[in-house]
């Protein structure tokens, strides 16, 4: 069976380690498994396999500079979980200014009742 694009970016995602991975790789661009690997508690080797999650699900390249590996953050897939998150958010956001209005109704009719 296979798992669609935005499946396998969420699950990459779910991991709080490899969301750290993807936001120092946004700010520092190009950035070594050993470079990524610094503010971890983990080895190289642990990095390593986040960062293969990563490349499956599309969310970095992995270039070869001699004897280096250095990876690279891809914004597309990330794009795809933003435009398909986004259609969600308007929907939660009428439904709080709905809620908002309610609540304002309320207060008001308990403060004509004081």
């Amino acid at each position: 069976m296979t798992t669609d694009q935005l499946s396998t970016t969420f699950a990459a995602l779910a991991d709080p380690t490899r969301r750290a991975i993807l936001a120092r790789l946004a700010q520092d661009g190009e950035v070594t498994v050993n470079e990524l690997a610094e503010p971890f508690p983990f080895s190289v080797q642990a990095i390593s396999k986040h960062l293969k999650v990563l490349e499956r699900a599309g969310l970095i390249t992995r270039g070869r500079t001699a004897q280096l590996r250095p990876s690279r953050l891809q914004g597309a897939p990330l794009g795809q979980a933003a435009d398909w998150l986004e259609q969600y958010r308007a929907i939660w956001e009428g439904r709080l200014d709905r809620l908002a209005v309610h609540l304002r109704d309320i207060q008001r009719k308990a403060d004509s009742d004081d």
